[in-house]
């Protein structure tokens, strides 16, 4: 967001034939809500170029970039690490924590899995965080993560830069676009 520091979200695995889509919906939902880029790793690249067309038709600013050496990047990150999995702590009980650490000037690295996470993950993060302890998909807890983050302030962003806006409404679809 605009008056925070950085949020990050990585990617870490990418099981092709079965995660093309839920990949993509990872970067999205970095995206729309809230954070300042995602960082593919591995196979998971081969979804860059769905999330970067989706930011230059309904807006950014929003980068996207890919390594092939995600522990790299978490063992080099300079700031706090917050790693998303159903076993980790109660989002509810560590939100504030990360909150004021991350409004307090340093950028944040959301680190969400693919396939088993390997233990190092779990050491490198100054938070594992689970949204729920029960089974569920990366992208909900994404989601759920950042708008805890964020208090619900994402939700009203504008995108200045968009070719194309959705319009609200009750029924049906309408996406319009801008001039």
């Amino acid at each position: 967001m605009q008056d925070t520091p950085e949020v990050v979200v990585l990617r870490l695995g990418h099981r092709p034939g079965r995660d093309e889509r839920m990949t993509t919906h990872v970067g999205l939902t970095a995206r729309a809500l809230g954070a300042d880029r995602v960082i593919l790793a591995q196979e998971g690249a081969s979804r860059a170029d769905t999330i970067v067309d989706i930011t230059d038709r309904f807006g950014g600013p929003f980068a996207v970039e890919t390594t092939d050496e995600p522990m790299a990047r978490l063992n080099n990150w300079d700031g706090p690490i917050v790693h998303l999995t159903m076993y980790g702590l109660p989002v509810q009980e560590v939100e504030g924590e990360i909150r004021d650490r991350h409004r307090g000037g340093e950028p944040l690295l959301v680190v969400v899995g693919a396939e088993k996470v390997a233990w190092d993950v779990y050491d490198a993060a100054d938070w594992n965080v689970g949204v729920t302890n029960q089974p569920h998909s990366e992208v909900a807890s994404l989601a759920v993560f950042l708008d805890r983050l964020f208090e619900g302030t994402e939700l009203d962003r504008e995108w200045d830069d968009a070719e194309r806006e959705v319009v609200p409404q009750a029924e049906g679809k309408r996406v319009e676009e801008r001039e």
